[in-house]
């Protein structure tokens, strides 16, 4: 996980190098004050010599400031080499994230994704920060002071090396204890971000079924919860302070105590040394409870560092093939045998009982318009999502222009294919911006023509702004009819040989719905279309119609031969008709 880690602080190593650099010269200035302050004690000011005082004080003054120096140099390295490694982390989980498939992003929740990528690098970036400086500057600052301390009276110094033995015992037992507890707590902040996020979505949801007790329940209850994880957690850590305050002053008092009567007594101590030894001690313990803020800070950054190498470590289970196909032929699809179900790719015996689709065979010509239809859960979503390899089949085979889509570049095979997903997304920006996520290079016009066959045109030329009217994030601000008309001309503006509507014209009237087929039909005949529906209205003229029932092929043919054939079809039909009747 560590060698996984610092493989992405890339080319922020020369800062990660210079910051120990600067803050061991920091140290062993620090170090030297004391030193000097002794001889000031002994050989200026007891003696009177203050010629001496002021040539050992402007000495001091110069080593102090070379050592703030040294000190601000390392916390300006450690500072850049930190963020710059936080940078990297992220930009790498983004970039890995982007290249998931859909298989992939099932194995995480959106708010676990985004705490990872903020609260996770932030605790490992702060922790890498304390390493690369406070990590550094410790260990050098606590042995540097024991030798002087050593020097000066090797009595007085086991005095330390007993409150090290304390100290790191205390240390262990904390760490040890508040490690499983900060790795609940990661997770309660998942279930914290997840809240959040439905609740802020779903908002006119939640106004409409005046459900805001509910969702201010489920709020208050993943507060409470990671609040009383955080709580537990600190009591361990906080002990930490008072044992380590506890250890300071016993050691002064001993110092003191121990330290006077060698003055005093038998005068094997001077003034000066004790109060260097003062110094030395005040630094010792410090550099203690900077081991110990380290220690409790890498716990901490250790659960977040396994949350982010899970997101570095997934591979997508869609990759290319070693020597991919650059061409799509044409926007013929054949579905050889296909089986396909959710889940472990590698658990092939598992996955077979789960199959959502089974022995699906069917052959659609280049420029066809197929419709397809079936009840909830019949996998008709899923059969679509096959075409642009969203997902891999269990077993078979689907090809797009005669070519099994695993031997495709996945980029050209889904440029070739259009899709307007179930749930229609628009991203914050410019209608313009969102209508060249088809096409990047799509002029203004050719977007105005997109939006006419789409039937777009005439509302968004009734927007006081036109094509520059923002969106809101998620498309807020537009009606539902609104938004799938849109993503629809997103969808036309990659001039796909495939184009799949998933139940795309569900929330348009039976007016437009007939308008945007009939553009279909006169303005790209040459592309196949499969249009997912829940009206046979919608689907009736097609070429052909698919019926999927359960995940099998319950009939294909023409909407007079499946009124014939097929029962499942006529039953939808006879409903629908009947539901139109009564609302007449």
């Amino acid at each position: 996980m560590i060698k996984k880690l610092m493989s992405y602080i890339g080319e922020y190593k020369r800062d990660t190098l210079l910051s120990p650099i600067s803050v061991t010269f920091e140290v062993i200035l620090e170090v030297l004050l004391p030193m000097l302050m002794a001889k000031v004690i002994d050989n200026g000011v007891e003696a009177g010599n203050m010629n001496y005082v002021v040539k050992m004080g402007l000495l001091m003054l110069v080593v102090a400031m070379l050592s703030l120096a040294a000190g601000t140099l390392s916390g300006v390295f450690a500072a850049r080499a930190s963020m710059g490694f936080g940078k990297n982390l992220r930009k790498a989980m983004y970039d890995n994230i982007q290249d998931f498939s859909f298989q992939n992003i099932d194995h995480f929740s959106t708010a676990g994704l985004v705490t990872r990528m903020t609260t996770d690098v932030t605790n490992v970036q702060n922790a890498y920060q304390m390493l690369i400086r406070m990590f550094v500057r410790a260990p050098i600052m606590m042995i540097s002071a024991l030798v002087m301390c050593v020097s000066i009276s090797p009595k007085i110094s086991l005095i330390f090396l007993v409150a090290l033995v304390f100290l790191g015992g205390v240390m262990a037992f904390i760490v040890s204890h508040a490690f499983p507890i900060f790795d609940k707590m990661f997770k309660g902040y998942d279930k914290l971000n997840a809240s959040v996020q439905e609740n802020l979505t779903g908002i006119r949801v939640v106004k409409a079924y005046v459900r805001e007790d509910h969702e201010n329940k489920k709020f208050c209850d993943a507060t409470d919860n990671l609040k009383k994880m955080s709580v537990h957690a600190e009591r361990l850590v906080i002990m930490n302070q008072p044992v380590m305050q506890f250890t300071v002053y016993t050691c002064i008092l001993l110092i003191s105590w121990i330290g006077a009567k060698m003055i005093v007594g038998n005068g094997s101590m001077t003034t000066g040394d004790l109060m260097s030894l003062f110094t030395y001690t005040i630094q010792i313990l410090m550099s203690l409870m900077m081991i110990s803020m380290v220690f409790v800070m890498v716990t901490m950054a250790i659960s977040s560092a396994k949350r982010i190498v899970e997101v570095l470590d997934e591979k997508s289970s869609l990759t290319n093939p070693e020597q991919p196909v650059y061409e799509v032929k044409d926007g013929s699809i054949e579905f050889d045998h296909v089986d396909f179900a959710y889940g472990d790719e590698q658990d092939k015996e598992a996955q077979q009982e789960k199959c959502v689709l089974r022995d699906i065979n069917l052959s659609i010509h280049s420029g066809e318009t197929i419709g397809i239809i079936g009840g909830t859960g019949s996998s008709k979503s899923t059969f679509v999502q096959l075409i642009p390899r969203l997902y891999d089949v269990l077993n078979g085979a689907v090809k797009v222009g005669g070519v099994d889509v695993r031997d495709y570049d996945i980029e050209t095979l889904r440029n070739e294919v259009s899709m307007v997903l179930q749930k229609n997304v628009l991203f914050s920006g410019t209608i313009l911006e969102n209508l060249r996520w088809g096409n990047k290079d799509a002029t203004e016009e050719e977007c105005r023509h997109a939006c006419e066959l789409a039937q777009a045109s005439e509302f968004i030329e009734k927007m006081p702004q036109g094509y520059e009217t923002y969106i809101e994030q998620g498309g807020t601000n537009v009606s539902g009819g609104q938004k799938q008309r849109l993503c629809i001309a997103r969808a036309l503006l990659k001039k796909p040989k495939i184009l799949i509507l998933d139940d795309s014209t569900s929330a348009v009237d039976t007016k437009t719905d007939a308008l945007i087929r009939k553009a279909f039909r006169e303005e790209i005949p040459d592309t196949t279309k499969l249009i997912i529906a829940q009206r046979i209205s919608s689907v009736q003229d097609a070429d052909r119609i698919l019926v999927l029932d359960q995940g099998r092929i319950s009939g294909m043919g023409t909407h007079d031969e499946l009124l014939r054939t097929n029962e499942i079809y006529r039953d939808i039909y006879r409903l629908q008709q009947k539901g139109a009747g009564e609302n007449e």
